[in-house]
């Protein structure tokens, strides 16, 4: 065997080398993390098979996936991280994982998917020792979905497994217990989805004007034992690491005509533009109070009870109330009823900034 060895050693030797490096270079070298952003250009484009060629250029973008060393870019118009893959035939294993997650929609072009693909490791706490396959490269992550529980003050390491050609895996991840008692767990924030109508669009299409970003907050858990066994958590610090940015949709809708305000019927709705030069869906409503309190905001000192019940100025403006952040006081605007003029505001300004409230005097009909 002495013999064998000394003939063959710098076979085995080169062997040897040769795994190191391998190693070395998957231990030191995860997987890149892309976001989904913009780019300018795609650097290559695959055509896919569609059933329906029809369809194949509804709403069609680029997605670019990354799968191990490879990257493939192709123009697409499915919905989904997995109709994507799906399409490709790119097959994935149980612990196999994607960024974004398989669910994620197709919200954007240029959308980039990250497949993570699985590996063998070894997870080690002193007293036994498991085999799991795993897509991630966070300690901490990889011991918890082997069912241990990590405490706050572990100490978690990376080694070399000595025995790697033997096993054929290259990682070992060791936890030492440190008499901890708290957990801290980061959960995400989901975003929520907003869809404003855009009045550029067409009717029915959708646009996504800002994407979705999940939030992230830690939670740190006390935890209670009896006789050695855990019995309970109690929350005792909850904290927001990251705000969740809500998805902005844009719905293409269609303009509404613009009808007078009559006091039957309570609400007028109409699309209009606003100071901003913007198309807006506009709210109005009506109310009857004294309005002598605010004639002076605008250099006037008196109104009057046009014929239709409109209360107007001294120059004949129809008294409007509004959201003085967007419509300033004495700034004109255009109503139902004519050219306004606003001199009041309400607490409506705060959930309806584009809602205008028109002085009348349909309700107490006293000409006040």
């Amino acid at each position: 065997m002495l013999n064998y060895f000394k003939h063959h050693k710098f076979i085995f030797l080169g062997f040897l080398s040769f795994s190191l490096v391998i190693f070395g270079a998957f231990l030191f070298n995860p997987p890149r993390t892309f976001a989904e952003t913009e780019v300018s250009e795609p650097e290559e484009e695959d055509s896919e098979n569609f059933n329906n060629p029809e369809e194949s250029n509804l709403s069609e973008k680029f997605v670019t996936i990354f799968d191990r060393d490879e990257k493939k870019t192709i123009k697409t118009n499915a919905k989904t991280v997995a109709e994507v893959l799906e399409r490709l035939k790119i097959e994935l294993s149980p612990s196999d994982s994607t960024d974004p997650r398989l669910d994620s929609v197709i919200n954007s072009d240029n959308f980039f998917i990250n497949i993570y693909r699985s590996r063998p490791v070894i997870i080690s706490d002193g007293t036994f020792s498991k085999i799991i396959s795993t897509s991630s490269f966070e300690p901490k992550t990889i011991l918890t979905s082997a069912g241990l529980t990590v405490y706050d003050g572990d100490e978690i390491s990376l080694e070399k497994n000595p025995n790697f050609l033997e096993t054929g895996i290259s990682e070992v991840y060791k936890i030492k217990r440190n008499g901890g008692r708290t957990i801290t767990v980061e959960e995400e924030i989901p975003f929520t989805e907003i869809k404003e109508k855009d009045y550029t669009l067409e009717v029915g299409k959708t646009e996504v004007k800002q994407l979705g970003e999940v939030g992230k907050k830690v939670l740190i858990y006390e935890v209670l034992y009896i006789d050695g066994v855990e019995t309970k958590r109690e929350l005792k610090e909850e904290k927001v690491l990251r705000e969740p940015v809500a998805r902005i949709v844009a719905v293409g809708s269609p303009k509404l005509s613009m009808n007078p305000l009559t006091a039957a019927m309570g609400r007028n709705r109409y699309t209009t533009t606003n100071l901003s030069g913007a198309t807006v869906e506009r709210q109005e409503t009506y109310y009857d109070l004294p309005m002598q309190g605010v004639m002076s905001f605008c250099g006037k000192s008196s109104y009057t009870v046009r014929e239709d019940g409109a209360k107007v100025d001294e120059d004949g403006y129809v008294l409007v109330a509004a959201n003085l952040s967007r419509y300033p006081r004495c700034s004109v605007v255009m109503t139902s009823l004519g050219e306004g003029k606003v001199y009041d505001t309400g607490t409506f300004a705060v959930s309806n900034p584009e809602q205008f409230d028109l002085a009348t005097d349909w309700t107490n009909r006293d000409g006040r």
